[in-house]
C-alpha cells in the first residue's frame, strides 16, 4: 500500500480490525472485556510523568531525555516549498509523519483497549458499560445531528519562540509560548509536549473525530529563521483547530495541557490523562444522542454517504495540492526568469539604438530603458506572489488532507460494527447472545451513527466557512496582483512620445 494514501488499504466492503468469522472467540471475548481493560490499563502505571520543562532546573532536568527529541526521527525531511512536497522517502512509498494517520500512529495502541482486537467487542456486547464522569451530548439542530457548542468559545496564539537549552548546553530546543484568548494566561511548550497532547487526542477521539497530524518533524535546519517560522504557523492553524472542535476543546487533556500552573498540577494532570480508559472504541459510551435509535438501513447508508464524500474530497484536495505545487514552482522558477530576458532584452536594445548618434531617439531609448525595468519588476512580483495568496490555498488545503486521511479508521470502525450487528443473528440462533444483547448492539451502533453525523456537521461547516474564506482571499490578492502589473504596464506606455 501507498503510505501516502491511507484510503489505499481501506475496503469499504470488509472490515479489516476484527477475527473474520469466528464469532465464538468473539463472543468470549466480549464476556471478558473489563478484565482486559485492567490488564491493559496496568501497561500505562509504568509510563514516567514528565513535568513541564520550565518545572524543572538543574540536574533535575534529565527525566525529560526519555522523551523522543525532534531530531531522532529519521523518516522526515526538511520540507520544500514550505512543506507542500512531499518527500523523496513518501515519494518512493516511505512513510512521512503528516501524509497519513496510520503513519503517525506510532504507539504501542495494543496498549490502549479500544484500538485492541477486542476494542469493539468492549463497546458493543458488554453486558453493562461503565458509566464515565465525562458525557457528550448529541442534539438534533437545522441540518441534523450535532455536537453541544460551548457558549463561549476561545482560541490559542502560539508565539514567541525561544531557544532553550538542557544538559549544559549539549541539547538544544524551541519553545513556544501559548496564550488562551479567555483566560489571557499563557504556558510553554516544546514541540514534544504538542506531540504528546497529539497521541493523546488521537488515542482518545480517534475513531470518533479526526485528529490530523502535526506538523512533520525535522532532521536538520530546526533552529533556522524560516523553519521556526513555519513550524509555528502551522502549530498554530493545529491548536485553532483543536480549539475550535466543540468536544476536543472542552476535553479534560486538553484544557490541563493549556491551563496548568505548576509543576505539580502538570505531572498529576499528564499522568491522569495517562490512565483514561475511556480511549478508541469506548469514547462512543460517553455519548448520549438527544434522538431515537437509527435503524441498521439507515446506519449503513449514513456510513457509505460519509466515505463516498470524504473519498472524493480527499481526491480533490490532493489534486488541487498537485496544481497549486506546480504552479508555486513555476512562479518561482521558469515564469520571473522569462520576464527578466524579456526585460534584458528590451534594455539591450535601449543600449543599441542609443549608439546610433542620432539626435531625436533620446526619448524613444529611454521609453525602452524603463520597459525594460519594468519587466524586471514584473519579475519580482511574479516571483513573490505565491507567498501572498498560493501560500493560503495551500496550507488550507495541507490542513484537509490531514483530516481526510483520518477518516479511513473512522469509517472502518463503524463499518466493523455494522458487520457485527449482521452476524449477531446467527449469534442469537446458537444461544451465543440473547435478543436483548443483539438490541444493546443495535442501540450502541445506533450512538456511533449519531456521532458520525455530529462529527459531519461539524466537518462541513468549517470546510464551507474555510474553504469561503480562502479562496476569497486568493482571487482578491490574484485581482490586486494583475491590476498591479497592468498599472506598471501602464506607466511603462505612458513614457513613450506619441507619433
Amino acid at each position: 500500500n501507498n503510505a501516502s494514501d491511507p484510503w489505499s488499504s481501506w475496503n469499504v466492503g470488509k472490515p479489516g480490525n476484527w477475527d473474520n468469522g469466528n464469532t465464538d472467540n468473539w463472543t468470549s471475548k466480549a464476556e471478558s472485556a473489563s478484565g482486559q481493560r485492567n490488564s491493559a490499563s496496568s501497561n500505562w502505571e509504568t509510563a514516567a510523568a514528565f513535568g513541564h520543562p520550565q518545572a524543572y532546573q538543574g540536574p533535575a532536568a534529565a527525566d525529560d531525555d526519555d522523551w523522543d527529541d525532534d531530531w531522532d526521527d529519521p523518516k522526515s525531511a526538511s520540507p520544500s516549498y514550505l512543506g507542500y512536497k512531499e518527500t523523496e522517502a513518501s515519494e518512493a512509498g516511505g512513510v512521512q509523519r503528516g501524509n497519513s494517520r496510520a503513519a503517525a500512529m506510532k504507539l504501542p495502541l495494543n496498549k490502549f483497549p479500544g484500538f485492541a482486537k477486542p476494542g469493539m467487542e468492549q463497546y458493543l456486547l458488554a453486558k453493562q458499560l461503565a458509566k464515565p464522569k465525562e458525557k457528550i451530548p448529541i442534539i438534533i439542530g437545522d441540518y441534523g445531528p450535532m455536537w453541544v457548542y460551548p457558549t463561549s468559545t476561545f482560541d490559542c496564539v502560539v508565539a514567541d519562540p525561544k531557544k532553550g537549552s538542557k544538559m549544559y548546553g549539549l541539547k538544544s530546543y524551541i519553545e513556544y509560548q501559548l496564550t488562551c484568548t479567555n483566560t489571557n494566561r499563557s504556558v510553554n511548550h516544546r514541540y514534544k509536549h504538542f506531540d504528546w497532547l497529539y497521541e493523546r487526542l488521537l488515542v482518545k477521539f480517534g475513531l470518533a473525530i479526526p485528529i490530523p497530524s502535526l506538523p512533520d518533524k525535522q532532521v536538520t535546519g530546526r533552529f533556522e529563521e524560516e523553519f521556526i517560522k513555519m513550524r509555528m504557523e502551522r502549530l498554530q492553524a493545529w491548536m485553532t483547530r483543536m480549539c475550535r472542535h466543540p468536544v476536543v476543546s472542552e476535553s479534560e487533556v486538553f484544557q490541563q495541557f493549556l491551563n496548568f500552573r505548576d509543576e505539580k498540577e502538570w505531572k498529576t494532570g499528564k499522568r491522569k490523562a495517562e490512565k483514561d480508559e475511556t480511549v478508541g472504541v469506548l469514547i462512543f459510551s460517553t455519548m448520549e444522542p438527544e434522538a431515537p435509535d437509527l435503524d441498521m438501513v439507515e446506519i449503513e447508508q449514513k456510513c457509505d454517504a460519509v466515505g463516498r464524500f470524504t473519498k472524493a474530497m480527499d481526491d480533490g484536495v490532493r489534486e488541487l495540492l498537485t496544481v497549486g505545487q506546480e504552479h508555486w514552482k513555476r512562479c518561482t522558477g521558469p515564469l520571473p526568469k522569462e520576464y527578466q530576458k524579456i526585460g534584458k532584452a528590451l534594455q539591450s536594445l535601449a543600449l543599441v539604438f542609443s549608439t546610433s548618434g542620432y539626435q531625436g531617439e533620446s526619448d524613444l531609448n529611454g521609453a525602452i530603458t524603463e520597459a525594460g525595468k519594468t519587466y524586471e519588476e514584473i519579475a519580482s512580483l511574479v516571483a513573490d506572489q505565491p507567498k501572498k495568496d498560493l501560500h493560503f490555498l495551500m496550507e488550507t488545503n495541507h490542513e484537509y488532507k490531514g483530516f481526510l486521511g483520518c477518516f479511513p479508521d473512522i469509517i472502518g470502525a463503524h463499518k466493523g460494527a455494522i458487520e457485527r450487528v449482521k452476524e449477531s443473528d446467527k449469534l442469537v440462533a446458537t444461544s451465543k447472545i440473547t435478543p436483548q444483547d443483539k438490541q444493546n448492539m443495535v442501540k450502541r451502533v445506533s450512538t456511533m451513527a449519531y456521532a458520525l453525523q455530529a462529527e459531519m456537521n461539524h466537518f462541513h461547516s468549517n470546510r464551507i466557512y474555510d474553504y469561503n474564506s480562502v479562496i476569497r482571499l486568493y482571487l482578491e490578492q490574484q485581482a490586486q496582483f494583475y491590476e498591479t502589473i497592468a498599472q506598471k504596464l501602464r506607466q511603462a506606455l505612458s513614457r513613450f512620445p506619441v507619433m
